[in-house]
C-alpha cells in the first residue's frame, strides 16, 4: 500500500510539473486545434502550435524568477479564392514574472505579437502589445487555474483593421492513477473590438510518463462551444498535443 501511495504521488506531481504553465523548467509543445465547421459555414480550420519555454532565475536586477514562452502557429484559414491558406501565422511571445510561488501560484508579466503571418488571412497585420496572467493552485489531486491575456494593435498596416482581444483559459486537471489525468483547458475568445466571442469548454484526458530526466505529456480533448456572440466562430474543436519537459 505505501508503495502505491509513492507511486501516485510521483505521478501526480510528474503531471502537475508538465501541465503546470508556472513550472520553472525548459519545455517545448505541440499542440493542434482542428475545427471541422465554423458557424454560419461549411469552412474548417486547424492551428498547429510550436511552442517553446525557458525559465530565468532570478538575478540582482530583477529578484523574482521569469518564464519566457513563445508560440508560432502554423494555421489554414479560408483564402479569398474559395480555397485554402496554410502558413506561418502571428508569433506571440510573453514575460511572466512569477510573483508568488507558495500556495497558489501568481505570475504577471508583458506579451506582444508580431505580424509574421505568411498570408493575410493568417493574421492581423498589427503589432500588438499587453499583459498575460497566470494563476495556479497545485495539489497531489490536480491542478486549478486560469491564464488570462489581453492585447491591443499599436502599429502594423494601417489598411488593416484595428485589433483588440482577451482570452481566458481556464485549467482543471484532475490526476488518476498511473500518470493518467483528466482535463478541461479550453480558451474563452472576446473581440473586444467586434463585440463578439465564444466560450468552448472542454472534457478529455491525457497520459504523462517520464523518460531518464524529461517528462513526456499525450492528451486530446474535444471541445464544444457552448456560448457565443457573433458568426463564423468554432462550434467544435479537437484539441490534441504532446508536451515535453526537460530535465525535471
Amino acid at each position: 500500500m505505501a508503495s502505491a501511495v509513492c507511486a501516485y504521488a510521483d505521478n501526480a506531481e510528474e503531471a502537475n510539473k508538465s501541465n503546470n504553465p508556472l513550472n520553472l523548467a525548459p519545455g517545448a509543445n505541440l499542440q493542434d486545434y482542428y475545427t471541422p465547421r465554423l458557424y454560419d459555414s461549411n469552412v474548417h480550420t486547424n492551428d498547429a502550435l510550436l511552442r517553446g519555454t525557458l525559465p530565468i532565475a532570478p538575478n540582482d536586477f530583477i529578484g523574482v524568477p521569469q518564464l519566457l514562452r513563445a508560440t508560432l502557429p502554423i494555421s489554414t484559414r479560408p483564402d479569398p479564392h474559395n480555397g485554402y491558406s496554410t502558413g506561418i501565422g502571428d508569433l506571440n511571445l510573453f514575460d511572466i514574472f512569477l510573483l508568488k510561488t507558495d500556495g497558489v501560484q501568481l505570475g504577471i508579466g508583458p506579451q506582444i505579437t508580431a505580424p509574421t503571418a505568411e498570408h493575410d488571412e493568417l493574421g492581423t497585420g498589427k503589432w500588438q502589445a499587453g499583459l498575460a496572467a497566470v494563476a495556479i493552485d497545485a495539489s497531489p489531486s490536480g491542478l486549478l487555474g486560469a491564464l488570462v491575456q489581453y492585447q491591443s494593435a499599436f502599429a502594423g498596416d494601417r489598411d488593416r483593421a484595428h485589433v483588440e482581444s482577451a482570452t481566458m483559459q481556464p485549467f482543471i486537471i484532475h490526476n488518476l492513477e498511473k500518470g493518467w489525468y483528466l482535463r478541461s483547458t479550453g480558451t474563452w475568445t472576446f473581440d473586444l473590438k467586434n463585440d463578439t466571442h465564444y466560450i468552448p469548454i472542454g472534457l478529455g484526458g491525457g497520459k504523462v510518463w517520464k523518460s531518464g530526466g524529461n517528462i513526456f505529456n499525450t492528451y486530446i480533448e474535444p471541445q464544444w462551444t457552448v456560448e457565443r456572440k457573433g458568426d463564423g466562430l468554432p462550434q467544435f474543436t479537437l484539441f490534441a498535443g504532446i508536451n515535453v519537459t526537460f530535465g525535471k
